[in-house]
């Protein structure tokens, strides 16, 4: 048989000890969440620049959305 050798302060030592260790892994996740996103921006800032087709499109893209933007103000302002 076992021996009831649990005290009180034996109960909260585990849960302080639990709670501690919760709050590590919590920590190690949220920085490892960090550090990925921290990888993937830079990985895109260090990307090489586009083609010149590519640009060019990027740029009708850009006007056609502004462009679009303007009409729909006009409509809602007349």
């Amino acid at each position: 048989m076992h021996s009831m050798d649990h005290s009180p302060e034996h109960d909260r030592s585990n849960d302080s000890s639990r709670q501690l260790t919760r709050t590590l892994v919590w920590v190690g996740v949220a920085g490892l969440g960090a550090a990925v996103a921290f990888t993937v921006v830079r990985a895109l800032l260090n990307r090489r620049p586009a083609d010149p087709t590519s640009q060019r499109i990027q740029l009708l893209i850009d006007e056609a959305n502004q462009l679009l933007k303007q009409l729909d103000d006009q409509r809602n302002s007349a």
